[in-house]
């Protein structure tokens, strides 16, 4: 599903290395976490993967489903299947949140060649899963992410994953400012989400959240690449041990 090779990143501004030859492979129906001390290069894989300025590929390359994604824009990569969660959603003051999703899901569908989906259809569809994640109708009327409390951010995205039903899901450091009740919330809306011809890339700092989305595979990065790669044992080595031996390793 998502095969990335060699790639090799530079942030533009201050002509700094950051990534430094990830090579990754996340296939479709298994979930995969990166974990990694500050400064891994975590989230700048994030933002690459999903197209975000500042950022100079050097060198590799990042295909999905076979087609290379790194010189699409970033709603072409959106149309082609993929979603990148937040770490902190952004509010979009004056923007209805049924507005907005309904014009991402018909954008999505017009650029995939589809039909747009109908106001009937599309309300029908909203209301069920948002019943499912504990959204309320007043959420939906509101501005996106105006007002709201960091869960209600975050279930709000994992609805907007929901409605667009992407191919790979990224979700960065999703559990950042969550209680436990909001982080369990969430990630049951993740798990519902889960299905063999979807993908996910979960990029954490904790076990916590891992605890609640069992990941198949858990990949160590520091220093720009990724050091070392286990089944979810490994994210408990990292609990009890700390990042120290995979920093010397790097």
């Amino acid at each position: 599903m998502l095969e990335i090779k060699n790639l090799h990143v530079k942030l533009e501004e201050e002509d700094k290395q950051i990534l430094k030859g990830v090579d990754l492979t996340v296939e479709a129906g298994k979930v995969h976490a990166i974990m990694g001390p500050n400064g891994s290069g975590k989230s700048t894989l994030s933002y690459v993967l999903s197209g975000r300025e500042g950022y100079e590929v050097t060198d590799g390359s990042a295909t999905l489903l076979g087609e290379d994604i790194l010189d699409l824009e970033p709603e072409e990569r959106a149309a082609a299947g993929m979603f990148l969660a937040f770490q902190y959603p952004v509010e979009i003051p004056g923007v209805g949140n049924m507005t907005f999703l309904r014009s991402a899901v018909n954008a999505q569908r017009k650029a995939r060649g589809e039909e747009e989906m109908s106001s009937s259809d599309f309300l029908k569809e909203i209301r069920a899963k948002a019943k499912e994640l504990q959204i309320d109708a007043d959420m939906l009327k509101r501005p996106v992410n105006v007002g709201f409390s960091g869960g209600e951010k975050k279930r709000n995205e994992i609805l907007q994953m929901a409605m667009l039903a992407p191919k790979l899901c990224i979700l960065d450091e999703t559990d950042s400012g969550l209680d436990v009740d909001a982080m369990k919330l969430v990630s049951e809306g993740v798990n519902a989400l889960r299905s063999p011809d979807r993908g996910f890339l979960v990029i954490t700092h904790y076990q916590r959240l891992l605890d609640h989305i069992k990941p198949d595979v858990v990949h160590i990065m520091s220093d720009g690449k990724i050091v070392k790669t286990g089944g979810p044992e490994l994210a408990l080595e990292v609990e009890n041990n700390g990042y120290a031996e995979f920093q010397e390793t790097a």
